[in-house]
């Protein structure tokens, strides 16, 4: 009884040792937690100011009369006297609306044929077993490594070969092969389980059935989260554009505005309008969908 009477003595000492030692290792990981926080919001809004500032002084240009904003930096502070006369030119002199349905057009389509094919080659690479799918990976992720300068002048000469210069197919096509959109999709189907499909095929699903009918339903917050990045990303394209239009009317956003800034000289609040304008639909297009997008990117295993 005394060795158990000791050996419970003992014991009770160890536990009462132990709870101050865990109790200000808990207090300290709390004051941890709370001074990274501290630093992360500090962090967090000065990035913000540091993104606002430049959009709020472009939309204040904008705003302010040409004669104003071509003396300086200085005037555009002092004058608030605010006026829409650059917006009023461009939408009445300029061709803005056309611009705003060529980029509408090739943005829609492109969105549609790269969310289709790339996703349909990452479900290959990602499901089926053939030959040479290492080969096929790489080569595909080679590309990744190839500017998309470089490939400017075959492009030209390959769609003149095939009689669609200046019209919205030279625009479409050469954007539709997206390396960076086939490795989002595997990494996304390589973390989904075979479950569901490999029942499928008992039954006597063809892989075309489990494409369409299991993995593209639950594959539906990347979907949205390419399509909204590839439609920025054709949207906001000038190079391709540029080199493979030459109808006025055919011209998307990107070569529209660089044709305002020709011929605009020094008029800094018209240019300051038309960039604005022309940025506006994805500002727009992004906050009614940013949840599909953070939901895609996390849901494709690219975190961090």
């Amino acid at each position: 009884m005394s060795v158990q009477a000791k050996s419970s003595g003992r014991g009770g000492v160890g536990v009462a040792a132990t709870a101050p030692s865990a109790m200000r290792t808990s207090r300290r990981i709390q004051s941890d937690s709370r001074v990274f926080d501290g630093v992360s919001w500090v962090v967090l809004i000065v990035a913000a100011i540091a993104w606002l500032i430049p959009s709020l002084w472009a939309l204040k240009t904008s705003f302010t009369s040409n004669g104003t904003s071509a003396v300086g930096a200085q005037a555009i502070l002092q004058d608030w006297h605010l006026t829409l006369d650059s917006y009023i030119t461009l939408i009445k002199n300029g061709d803005l609306w056309n611009w705003y349905l060529a980029s509408a057009v090739t943005g829609v389509v492109t969105v549609f044929l790269t969310v289709f094919t790339c996703s349909l080659a990452a479900f290959a690479l990602s499901r089926m077993d053939f030959a040479g799918k290492k080969w096929a990976m790489g080569a595909i992720l080679v590309g990744i490594m190839i500017p998309g300068q470089v490939l400017i002048v075959p492009l030209f000469a390959e769609l003149n070969q095939m009689g669609i210069l200046g019209t919205y197919w030279a625009v479409i096509l050469p954007q539709v092969p997206s390396v960076i959109a086939v490795f989002v999709f595997k990494r996304f189907f390589d973390g989904l389980p075979r479950d569901f499909e490999e029942a499928a095929r008992i039954d006597g699903a063809s892989w075309w059935r489990v494409y369409t009918s299991i993995i593209l339903p639950l594959a539906r917050p990347v979907l949205a989260a390419m399509s909204i990045v590839t439609f920025v990303w054709v949207w906001n394209n000038l190079l391709l554009p540029l080199f493979v239009l030459s109808n006025p009317k055919l011209m998307t956003i990107p070569v529209g505005l660089a044709t305002v800034q020709g011929s605009f000289g020094q008029r800094v609040s018209d240019i300051q309008a038309s960039s604005i304008l022309g940025a506006l639909p994805l500002v727009v297009l992004f906050l009614i969908f940013q949840r599909q997008v953070v939901e895609g990117v996390a849901g494709s295993g690219l975190k961090g």
